[in-house]
């Protein structure tokens, strides 16, 4: 039996590197091994299997910036705790400094957010990607064995970050082939009832946080303004997610007249049930590590309008068609979505045979081969 120490903010079922650590704790515990989480919040199925530890770290405020540090230090001393007994340690980006292994999800050295609009909002996020960047360089170069999560964020690490590139191996994320699936007839016509759709007209998804502009929905908005002045657009749009922009896209979306082409959602757990309800995901975020959100969508029999250069969008084969080649261009998602709409059923069976695909990579999958990377060095 091997212990291994996991640092992490969060294991729990939302967001794609919370459900990522989460799969690969749960494979480590099932497999008979000592498992040590250190993070803020831990979901409580897992805290009922035999052999994971929960060590929990303070997030003063709920702030994750104010809990960088806190987690950063209980990380490497339960990571230095592990290693005395020959365990092994993985943390993610610039969290914890560690000499093992580094399972990167997001580089910040790639993105540039863009900043709050009052003074003290662009001083904090300014000071605050500063202290990210540092933080990753230092941990990422501490790392004998660095995983991306797609060749994407590999190609990141390389050029922006100055990891050797042989030290980068790629894994990608896995799927829960059984709970991400095409519904069956009865079950997409309940979806769709749920959501108060009595028509046939299409739906459009869009899945992410309206905190910051990094997810692309200013520049989803704008393409569906162009593709609503035309009269034969019949498409409907859903957006699921939650943040401080959330009440302010609500009224431009009225003030524009959009207020019955636009359903904003807001926050849900069921995004699987609202997903089965719709016939395209619309995904132009201006940068995406990998994208599980368009990953699990796919798995659901959704066609992918996604940013060509996200990490998810290179296990896409066949709907290259409908990638916009940047993810700030309103014109070219607008021609995307069009081409999408134009030959909708020709989509669907490109992405019926696409979803097999990556239902056939489990989280297990996943979780076996990271675990084959470290025992190998």
């Amino acid at each position: 039996m091997t212990r291994y120490t996991i640092v992490a903010g969060d294991f729990v079922r939302t967001g794609g590197m919370d459900v990522a650590n989460l799969h690969l704790a749960q494979y480590l515990a099932g497999a008979g091994q000592d498992v040590h989480l250190v993070a803020h919040r831990v979901d409580s199925g897992l805290l009922g299997i035999r052999g994971i530890v929960w060590h929990s770290v303070p997030k003063p405020f709920h702030s994750y910036l104010l809990g960088e540090p806190l987690l950063a230090w209980a990380g490497a001393r339960w990571g230095r705790i592990g290693a005395a007994t020959g365990g092994r340690l993985i943390v993610n980006g610039g969290n914890c400094i560690g000499r093992d292994t580094n399972w990167v999800h997001f580089v910040h050295a790639a993105h540039q957010p863009e900043v709050g609009a009052s003074t003290g909002r662009r001083l904090v996020d300014v000071w605050a990607h500063r202290r990210f960047l540092a933080a990753e360089r230092r941990a990422l170069h501490s790392a004998r064995l660095v995983i991306a999560n797609s060749n994407r964020t590999a190609d990141d690490l390389v050029e922006r970050v100055g990891i050797a590139r042989e030290r980068v191996r790629t894994v990608y994320y896995g799927t829960d082939a059984a709970y991400h699936r095409p519904p069956s007839m009865p079950e997409r016509a309940a979806a769709r009832a749920a959501l108060g759709w009595t028509d046939g007209r299409p739906g459009v998804a869009f899945v992410g946080a309206l905190g910051d502009r990094r997810k692309g929905f200013d520049v989803l908005f704008r393409a569906w303004e162009a593709l609503c002045r035309d009269e034969t657009w019949d498409a409907k749009l859903l957006v699921i997610g939650a943040g401080r922009e959330l009440p302010a896209w609500r009224s431009r979306a009225v003030a524009a007249g959009l207020g019955d082409r636009i359903q904003f959602l807001g926050f849900t757990r069921n995004v699987r049930g609202v997903l089965w309800g719709c016939d395209a995901i619309a995904a132009p975020a201006r940068y995406e590590a990998y994208g599980l959100a368009v990953h699990e969508a796919v798995c659901c029999g959704l066609a992918a309008i996604v940013h060509s250069h996200a990490g998810v969008a290179e296990r896409l084969h066949g709907l290259e068609p409908l990638q916009p080649p940047r993810g700030d261009d309103p014109a070219a998602l607008a021609s995307a979505l069009r081409l999408w709409r134009a030959d909708a059923a020709l989509w669907a069976q490109r992405t019926a045979a696409l979803s097999e695909d990556l239902r056939a990579w489990s989280w297990n999958d996943m979780a076996a081969q990271i675990v084959r990377l470290m025992a190998a060095t």
